[in-house]
């Protein structure tokens, strides 16, 4: 084993690449001396989307994790607040680190970030929290890829994707450590009140987390497509919050599930989707808060603040919509399908902007992740540019019976248990404690196809 003895420390700059194993930045820096090991929680760099509650939630327990697992090296994750390349470049100085390693990151603050710190720093950049580098599957005239199916067929044709790096097999100390922060001092986690009881229950952050999450899924993954549809059923991976915080790579993932037969290839391309918004955000930055059809600039949403909160709230009178909401508040995730069925209600059914949901899910989800969220949606918008028709919109009372979800809604709406199957997705005449409905669908699906007409007349 080759010695480091008096070799110069490298920085290694963690973001949403929470992991040992699979994490080229910290392979390679072990691989040339000691190494430091750093997070810096610079709030003010992605401005209106800096990490919402759930995300800081997930985030202390990732960190804490994250530092558990180097102390068994005999080393630790040094903390900061603040600016990154500020830093970064202050660590450097205190300790005589000469390089910066991390892997790439495709949000604009990110790429911001990595701009700044190259400046004043050496910054080395590693891939791997993707399939394959975002921006590099082009088309045949070199061109990024705006529709996703002939980009996912382009990478495809790339795949298996290069094998998973081992966790290095030793972590040299530097000769002086750096001061860190204490984790709980950045008061990440809720206290007053301590909402996060469902999140405690449903999840456990963290790179072994993640791995067993991946072993629970493997046995289920040839079934994937008969199974993801149905919320009451196990059907997903609920990979997604781990895959955000890079707590495990897609490259670790792909091999234990490629071979599993059946419907796998659905979940590979929900993979190649993570890898698409990338791409998407890669050529537009701002997808995030600006409709990438400019049409789209003339629809007159409607400023409807008594229906965003009811639907905020899951008290919308629909069933299905409220259960999904519901559960995302309680766990700070929700099933698929009922994300499309509850982004399509926001923005068909009351006809409110789609931002607006994409900051309240940006808040509430665990795998608030920016690329997937605008992408997603921007596709049940319309605006996007890959999405679905923005006049096709989905009937919630139709789809609930559609997809079996009659144990999903008795479980996140109580007030509905007792119903019997046939009255549970659309009750007549709501029980005590359930709401009416806010707008009855002929009516709201009317007021949306009208406002889309105006919009194309305009």
């Amino acid at each position: 084993m080759t010695s480091h003895d008096g070799a110069t420390p490298s920085i290694v700059w963690f973001r949403r690449d929470l992991r040992l194993a699979d994490q080229a930045a910290l392979a390679t820096a072990a691989s040339k001396g000691p190494v430091i090991a750093v997070y810096v929680l610079d709030d003010e760099l992605a401005r209106h989307h800096r990490m919402g509650g759930a995300s800081r939630w997930w985030l202390h327990h990732s960190l804490a994790s994250l530092d558990a697992s180097l102390k068994k090296f005999g080393s630790r994750l040094i903390l900061r607040r603040g600016s990154c390349h500020e830093h970064l470049a202050a660590i450097c100085r205190e300790t005589g680190a000469d390089t910066v390693h991390a892997l790439h990151h495709y949000e604009p603050w990110w790429r911001n970030a990595e701009r700044a710190v190259a400046k004043t720093l050496k910054l080395v950049l590693h891939d791997g929290n993707y399939l394959a580098p975002a921006g590099t599957v082009l088309t045949g005239g070199g061109a990024p890829y705006k529709i996703f199916t002939p980009f996912w067929n382009a990478l495809r044709e790339r795949m298996p994707p290069v094998s998973p790096l081992p966790a290095p097999e030793r972590l040299d100390p530097p000769a002086i450590w750096p001061a860190s922060d204490a984790l709980a001092d950045w008061d990440l986690l809720p206290t007053r009140p301590d909402w996060a009881a469902g999140f405690r229950e449903a999840w456990t952050p963290g790179e072994a987390g993640a791995l067993a999450r991946l072993d629970d899924f493997v046995d289920r993954a040839a079934r994937y497509n008969e199974c993801r549809n149905l919320p009451s059923v196990e059907g997903t991976s609920r990979l997604s919050p781990h895959l955000h915080f890079g707590e495990i790579s897609p490259a670790m993932i792909w091999p234990r599930v490629a071979t599993a037969g059946g419907s796998v290839d659905v979940f590979l391309s929900e993979l190649g989707w993570r890898d698409y918004a990338q791409n998407v955000i890669v050529q537009f930055p701002d997808y995030g808060t600006r409709n990438a059809r400019d049409a789209y600039d003339r629809l007159q949403w409607r400023d409807d603040r008594p229906g965003l909160q009811a639907w905020q709230q899951g008290r919308t009178g629909y069933p299905i919509v409220d259960a999904g909401m519901r559960e995302l508040w309680h766990t700070g995730w929700m099933h698929n399908r009922v994300r499309m069925i509850a982004a399509s209600f926001l923005v068909k059914h009351l006809l409110i902007d789609w931002r607006e949901g994409e900051r309240w899910f940006w808040d509430t989800l665990v795998d608030a992740d920016y690329g997937s969220n605008a992408v997603n949606w921007q596709w049940t918008a319309g605006t996007g540019v890959d999405s679905n028709m923005f006049v096709r919109i989905m009937a919630p009372l139709t789809q609930s019976p559609k997809f079996d979800a009659a144990g999903y809604i008795r479980r996140w709406v109580p007030e509905l248990a007792h119903l019997p199957d046939d009255k549970l997705h659309d009750p007549a005449i709501p029980p005590r404690g359930y709401p009416a409905k806010i707008v009855a669908h002929a009516a709201a699906r009317a007021r949306a196809l009208a406002a889309h007409d105006q919009m194309k007349l305009s």
